[in-house]
């Protein structure tokens, strides 16, 4: 590379269990986080930011620039081109459960197939965004940046997405469960005041079940490790597969719920019968229909209610 030459970064998309790389190159983005704490500006210490990283994010990145969409130690799903200065986007505030709102636009270039470098050319243990220097990597960019077509590079931003307003109206039955969710989170997900992260079954009692029972459903209907499943809601009784009617497969907090989908479906599949699908972290929940190929149909997030938290609500809701 000479001085003249673009600057080559790497970005994270996000661990395996819940890559958000889909939603850089829909919405033609790099996202970084943690975003909760609002804009970075040159005043802000990077301690508000829990490190340099959205700094050199804001700051350092360039129009022009080529970043690299990394999904694993040495693997790349995509390479873009930076195509504007540093945005604080509100609409990532929750994507696969990260707060992501500091934003790059980004033309991207889909590989035909995720491209495996030869090293671990980002580093044994790579940062979520940094600059890269390594001559495989800047050989493979500038080859793939020169090679047509390259009419993607000059193409129009695809739009972003629309900030989902607050749900209006909490219901009155979950409200106490809401807050608890905003309060506890925080908590939780701070290691040196809470310790290890909260086990499923922990989630289970504290979250899925009150939520549950929040909704209208009596004990005798919810099943706890029925059938190797996490919890089963019957819609009467005998609790039979017959009589199920959604499933929950329940993940460590953080772990990703939408990745536990598989796992969610293989359950439902094995009862014989077809019933919805729930994966849920105690804090987020995602339902799916079991009736159509368990295509999506609702989710929520107790500790950031939009509006479409209402469907899912009233999807869960006992009849």
């Amino acid at each position: 590379m000479t001085p003249t030459d673009p600057a080559i970064w790497q970005i994270s998309a996000g661990p395996g269990s819940r890559s958000y790389a889909d939603v850089f190159r829909k919405h033609g983005v790099a996202l970084i986080g943690p975003g909760d704490a609002g804009p970075w500006t040159p005043e802000r210490s990077d301690e508000a930011f829990e490190g340099s990283f959205v700094r050199r994010f804001a700051s350092e990145i360039a129009a022009g620039d080529v970043v690299l969409l990394r999904t694993a130690l040495a693997r790349i799903a995509a390479v873009g081109v930076v195509a504007g200065g540093y945005e604080h986007i509100n609409a990532f505030d929750d994507v696969n459960g990260w707060d992501l709102q500091h934003t790059r636009r980004v033309r991207w270039g889909r590989l035909s197939a995720e491209h495996e470098f030869q090293s671990p050319v980002f580093g044994a243990n790579p940062p979520r965004c940094s600059s890269v220097w390594n001559e495989e990597v800047v050989d493979f960019a500038t080859r793939f940046l020169n090679s047509p077509p390259t009419h993607w590079q000059s193409a129009p931003l695809p739009a972003l997405p629309t900030e989902e307003p607050p749900l209006a109206n909490v219901p009155d039955a979950i409200a106490g469960l809401v807050a608890q969710a905003a309060d506890l989170l925080p908590l939780m997900q701070d290691v040196q005041r809470f310790g290890e992260l909260p086990s499923e079954d922990e989630l289970i009692v504290h979250f899925v079940v009150p939520l549950l029972r929040a909704l209208g459903w009596p004990p005798e209907r919810i099943a706890v490790k029925w059938r190797y499943v996490d919890v089963a809601v019957f819609r009467s009784l005998p609790r039979t597969p017959g009589t199920c009617r959604f499933v929950i497969e329940a993940k460590r907090l953080g772990a990703g719920v939408e990745g536990a989908l598989e796992q969610a479906q293989g359950y439902a599949t094995a009862l014989g019968v077809a019933c919805d699908a729930i994966v849920a972290d105690g804090i987020r929940y995602r339902m799916y229909d079991g009736a159509h190929g368990f295509a999506p149909l609702a989710y929520t997030n107790l500790a950031r209610l939009k509006q479409p938290a209402a469907d899912l609500f009233a999807r869960m809701q006992r009849p």
